[in-house]
């Protein structure tokens, strides 16, 4: 039988899981608050460059924070601080002075308490639970995330756009609030080992060194970095190809919602599959099933207009990123020490998640001069040259790695 997860995790889920719905609710109700104040792809682009530009340029100091201080501790102020800054985004709604502008401003403050809080959460989770019980740990937090995030968020998202700016903006403040109460209640020491006598400069160095010396780690984090890139150039204009009488898909805001809930879907099925594709097929052959998932997922738009198919093509692309993630971060967990997690999964971070403001400047771009279904397209087979990458990631390699780290 299973070892049990324990209290402490079943805290640290139900807190991820507000927080995670909140996330779900804010990042469809900005860009959908932000079409009211303008129609350029370029300037919807660009609100979603000032949300991840902070995994970009602040991720490598979460990462060492994250192994300098208590990882629950950071947690807590990091979704203080979210509550905050929204907080006043909702203020400004309530009395009518909202512009773009302001809604740039609360995408790059709330960017930045989000790297701090996810690189922590993630780091967190080895001194939760036993190092054999991490894909089931990650699966089920997984589960949590994604129904939250993709599958509940965006719908209420757009329902409460549609009903009130002050409400789409107020209901996430709510959220972290609750999500902060929840985790006061997780009882323990999260701190690591680290002396401090280091600057957090050394500090990021050394975090930057173990990716760089460690291949198939460093391999990995550039396949996600691409495939970032493709699915954020993708997703970042998708908004003004689907909502609007004038649009390709004619969606309504709620109808967007619910279109975006065909990849959660398929995320909370690949987060309890993942374990299971794992055992039958292995990892390297289950992550290059993945990638043609992925495939699938991006391309699918640049080919109808009809909101069926295209939700189609997200269920299977839920399906298989949640079992790439769950597989991936499992193993990372696994054959990085403790005292070095936050600075690994910072570093890891910088370059899987710095490419999204990347893909979101041309993605926005590419639509603006090629249209929509071209840059669909091209995403699309971008996503598809990961495939070369699996010459490096294969199960011998991967085992080779864990064992490494028992000897």
């Amino acid at each position: 039988m299973p070892s049990p997860l324990g209290a402490a995790y079943w805290k640290l889920w139900t807190s991820s899981a507000l927080s995670n719905l909140a996330d779900g609710v804010m990042k469809v109700a900005l860009p959908l608050v932000a079409i009211r104040f303008t129609d350029s792809p370029t300037l919807i682009a660009g609100l979603t460059l000032a949300f991840t530009l902070p995994w970009l340029l602040f991720s490598l100091t979460a990462g060492a924070l994250a192994d300098r201080f208590d990882r629950r501790r950071l947690m807590l102020i990091a979704n203080s601080a979210r509550a905050a800054f929204l907080g006043i985004l909702t203020v400004a709604a309530l009395f009518g002075i909202g512009s773009i502008w302001v809604l740039y401003v609360a995408a790059i403050c709330v960017g930045v308490a989000e790297t701090i809080y996810d690189t922590s959460a993630q780091s967190i989770l080895p001194q939760v639970v036993g190092r054999d019980a991490l894909s089931r740990a990650n699966g089920r937090l997984n589960v949590a995330e994604l129904t939250a995030n993709q599958f509940i968020g965006p719908p209420l998202g757009g329902f409460l756009v549609a009903a009130s700016v002050a409400v789409a903006f107020g209901l996430p403040v709510i959220l972290w609030v609750l999500a902060v109460g929840i985790l006061l209640l997780m009882r323990g020491d999260f701190s690591t080992d680290h002396p401090r006598t280091t600057t957090i400069r050394t500090d990021i160095a050394e975090g930057l060194r173990f990716l760089w010396d460690n291949t198939l780690l460093r391999v990995l984090a550039i396949m996600v970095g691409v495939f970032n890139f493709a699915g954020n150039a993708t997703f970042t204009v998708l908004v003004l190809y689907a909502v609007g009488p004038s649009s390709a898909m004619g969606l309504t805001d709620p109808g967007y919602g619910l279109l975006l809930t065909a990849s959660a879907a398929g995320s909370v099925l690949g987060s309890f599959l993942a374990e299971r594709l794992e055992q039958r097929f292995g990892r390297a052959r289950t992550l290059s099933i993945t990638i043609l998932g992925s495939f699938i997922s991006l391309s699918t738009p640049a080919f109808t207009t009809n909101p069926y198919v295209i939700a189609a093509g997200f269920f299977i692309g839920g399906v298989t990123v949640s079992t790439w993630n769950v597989i991936t971060v499992s193993l990372r967990q696994r054959i990085t020490p403790i005292r070095l997690l936050g600075r690994l999964n910072s570093a890891y971070r910088l370059v899987a998640w710095g490419t999204i403001p990347l893909g979101a400047i041309v993605g926005g771009v590419l639509a603006q001069f090629l249209g929509f279904p071209a840059t669909f397209l091209i995403m699309g087979v971008l996503a598809l040259g990961l495939l070369v990458g699996m010459i490096w990631v294969t199960d011998k390699h991967m085992a080779d790695a864990e064992h490494k780290v028992l000897a």
